[in-house]
């Protein structure tokens, strides 16, 4: 950390000092990319520091976690077999993990996101900085894993017979959905959890219901459910998110053909990056007095 602040701050000193106390803009987040780059990567390799096998532990667990989930479902419990759209037969461990993917990178951009500005504290106390880019930094560092992760899932895949085409490739334009709404949630939380730091718990707690309220281990499609509330399941933006990664890579489908949800999916996420930029903007001002 000592390193980053000497190169990485003052490399950057002049551009911060004209930019610090200015509002979130695109052109100022531009401005700032180098700076951002650089404390993205400083930021992931940290997360494992002093550990022997380093970042390594950052693929080895959410693989183990896989593997763990796919264990106690397919050959514990037993469910009744996946299918998709065709009515064919998926291998469970596939279906699976189009949910787990998307989650793993959700839960951890979330979780270290809301933690930006405390683990940063202090850049925004000692330092004339652009505070604002540190929820960036959060997400992109937690992007790097899950690239990783769609790279191991394309191959699983295939090796299941499940090539990759054109559809495929959606799982990037769900990535970048998925991207945006935890810009919203994690600029919002950041700021709060400098106010209420009980936020933390909060969201760990949300985090643990969360992924049993996703359809990511059971199929709401095939459970007896009223319509009611399964549209009230499907008011969950993950549900957009999980729903096109096994739509890309099971079921064939291109995120056009559902057009309410993908317009539901972008308002709600819009709607969120507005709000968490405002209140980030509106509180900033405070965060170096309290922390």
């Amino acid at each position: 950390m000592a390193e980053l602040k000497k190169t990485d701050i003052s490399g950057n000193a002049h551009g911060l000092q004209r930019q610090g106390n200015r509002g979130l803009s695109l052109a100022g987040v531009y401005a700032c990319r180098k700076l951002i780059a650089r404390l993205s990567v400083n930021d992931f390799k940290t997360k494992f520091a002093g550990s022997y096998l380093g970042i390594v532990w950052a693929f080895v667990q959410p693989v183990i976690m896989i593997f763990v989930y796919w264990f106690v479902f397919e050959k514990g419990l037993k469910p009744v077999p996946v299918k998709n759209a065709a009515g064919a037969e998926v291998p469970f461990l596939l279906w699976l993990m189009a949910g787990l993917v998307p989650w793993f990178f959700f839960s951890d951009a979330l979780s270290g996101g809301t933690r930006a500005l405390l683990d940063y504290s202090y850049l925004v106390k000692k330092v004339v900085f652009r505070i604002d880019i540190l929820p960036i930094v959060k997400v992109i560092s937690a992007v790097f894993v899950h690239l990783f992760f769609l790279a191991f899932e394309v191959l699983v895949y295939a090796l299941y017979g499940y090539y990759p085409n054109l559809y495929t490739l959606q799982i990037l334009y769900y990535s970048v959905c998925l991207f945006v709404l935890l810009l919203g949630l994690t600029y919002l939380t950041s700021a709060l959890v400098v106010f209420f730091r009980d936020l933390n718990q909060v969201i760990s707690i949300v985090l643990q219901v969360g992924i049993w309220a996703t359809p990511i281990m059971w199929n709401m499609d095939t459970m007896d459910i009223g319509a009611g509330f399964k549209g009230i399941l499907m008011l969950n933006p993950l549900y957009y998110i999980v729903q096109g990664y096994r739509g890309s890579l099971i079921g064939k489908t291109a995120f056009w053909e559902q057009p309410g949800l993908t317009v539901y999916f972008w308002v709600f996420t819009l709607v969120m990056l507005l709000i968490g930029t405002g209140v980030f903007q509106k509180l900033r001002m405070h965060f170096a007095d309290v922390l």
